[in-house]
C-alpha cells in the first residue's frame, strides 16, 4: 500500500510539473527547468529526539532565475540550501540538477558533479589563504584538470572590480573583496546553479549592497541562476521569486512583479 501511494504521488508531481511546462510554453515561454525537487526531507535524529529540519519540500526553478528562500532563524533554509547543492545528503526525496538526479552519484562522482554545476558561496567566504586572488577564483578549473580561459577570467576580474587585486592575498582583502573572489570561483566553471548561503551576513550595509548587485548582473549578464538563503527582506525584494520557509516546509511561494 506505501509502494502504491510513493508512485501515485510521484505522478501527481509529474503531472504538476508537466502543467507548468505547457502553461510556459503557451505564454511563448520556453520553459527550461533547471532544478527540480521533489518531496524532500531531512530528518535529524529518532523518536522524541527526532527533527524535521526538512519536511516533504517539492518546487522547480526555471533556468536564469533569481530566487530568495527566507525564513526565521531555524526555520531549515541552510539545510535545504545544502541539499540541494549536494553538501548533504537528504533522509529521502529527490535533487534534478540539470536533469541528473544528484543524490544517485556515489559521493566522488557526487563531487565531481558538485565542482562542475553548483557554484557555492558563504557567508565566511572559505578561501584558500594561501593562494591569491587568481588562484582561489580558477581553483574548480585546476581541480579538474581544465585549461582556464583567459580571456574569461580578465573579464571576470574586471566585472567584479578585482582586476587590481588579482595577485592579492585573502587577507590583503577586505570583507567584500574577499566575497567578490568567492562569487567568481562560484561562477567561472559556468554552473548550472550558484547557491548564496547568507551571503553579505558578515558585511557591512555599503558591502553588502555591491554583493547583491553583482549576484543580479550575474544573473543577468551570464543568465546564471542564483538561488541566495538570506533573512533580509530588502535583499529578498531584490529577487524574481521569494520561497518562505517556515519549520522545514514551503508556506509561501511568490513571484515578484
Amino acid at each position: 500500500m506505501a509502494e502504491s501511494f510513493e508512485k501515485s504521488n510521484h505522478l501527481c508531481i509529474s503531472i504538476f510539473y508537466y502543467s507548468l511546462l505547457n502553461k510556459a510554453k503557451k505564454k511563448g515561454k520556453e520553459y527550461m527547468e533547471i532544478l527540480r525537487v521533489e518531496n524532500l526531507n531531512k530528518i535529524y535524529g529518532k523518536g522524541e529526539n527526532e527533527v524535521k529540519a526538512v519536511d516533504n519540500v517539492s518546487f522547480s526553478v526555471e533556468k536564469g532565475e533569481f530566487v530568495a528562500i527566507v525564513g526565521a532563524s531555524g526555520s531549515g533554509k541552510s539545510t535545504l540550501l545544502h541539499l540541494l547543492g549536494g553538501v548533504d545528503r537528504p533522509t529521502s526525496g529527490k535533487v534534478y540538477i540539470d536533469g541528473q538526479d544528484i543524490y544517485s552519484l556515489d559521493d566522488d562522482n557526487l563531487a565531481i558533479f558538485r565542482r562542475r554545476q553548483v557554484g557555492l558561496i558563504y557567508q565566511f567566504y572559505n578561501l584558500i589563504p594561501i593562494l591569491n586572488v587568481e588562484e582561489n577564483i580558477t581553483l574548480p578549473c585546476n581541480l579538474d584538470g581544465k585549461e582556464v580561459d583567459k580571456n574569461k577570467l580578465d573579464e571576470l576580474l574586471k566585472t567584479l572590480k578585482l582586476e587590481n587585486r588579482r595577485k592579492h592575498l585573502p587577507n590583503e582583502l577586505s570583507g567584500g573583496q574577499q566575497q567578490r573572489v568567492s562569487i567568481g570561483r562560484a561562477i567561472i566553471n559556468s554552473p548550472a546553479i550558484m547557491l548564496a548561503d547568507e551571503p553579505t551576513g558578515n558585511l557591512d550595509s555599503k558591502a553588502s549592497e555591491e554583493i547583491i548587485s553583482l549576484l543580479r548582473l550575474s544573473n543577468k549578464k551570464y543568465n546564471q541562476t542564483v538561488i541566495i538563503i538570506t533573512h533580509d527582506e530588502k535583499i529578498a525584494l531584490e529577487a524574481d521569486r521569494i520561497i518562505t520557509i517556515d519549520d522545514g516546509r514551503i508556506v509561501k511561494d511568490e513571484k515578484q512583479d
